[in-house]
C-alpha cells in the first residue's frame, strides 16, 4: 500500500493539474458549464483515470471500496482546486497584514 506521503504528493499534482485545465477551459465552456461542476468533473475523471492506471501498473485487484475511496479523493481533489487557492491566498494575506503590524 502506498504511504501518506505518496498520496498527499498525487492529490497535489492532480489538484494542480485541475486547476491547469479548468483555467484553460473555462473560456470556452463559460457560458455552457459553471466552473464547480466542470471542475468536479474533471477531478473525479483524473482521480479514477490514476487510480486505475495505478492498479493496473501495481498488478492490484480494484474492488469496490477502492474505487468508492478514489471517488472520496476525487471528491477532495476537486475542494482544494476549487478553494484552496482562495484559502491560501487569504491565509499568505493575513500573515503579511500580522507581519507588517509587528514590524510597525
Amino acid at each position: 500500500m502506498m504511504d501518506y506521503a505518496m498520496i498527499l504528493t498525487v492529490i497535489g499534482f492532480l489538484t494542480v493539474l485541475v486547476n491547469l485545465i479548468v483555467q484553460v477551459v473555462k473560456p470556452l465552456t463559460y457560458d455552457k458549464v459553471p466552473t464547480e461542476i466542470l471542475a468536479t468533473v474533471l477531478s473525479e475523471v483524473l482521480t479514477l483515470l490514476a487510480y486505475f492506471g495505478y492498479a493496473e501498473y501495481a498488478s492490484w485487484t480494484v474492488t469496490w471500496y477502492t474505487v468508492a475511496a478514489a471517488v472520496v479523493v476525487g471528491l477532495l481533489v476537486s475542494y482544494a482546486a476549487q478553494f484552496g487557492y482562495d484559502k491560501l491566498k487569504d491565509a499568505l494575506t493575513s500573515i503579511q497584514q500580522t507581519a507588517q503590524k509587528g514590524d510597525n
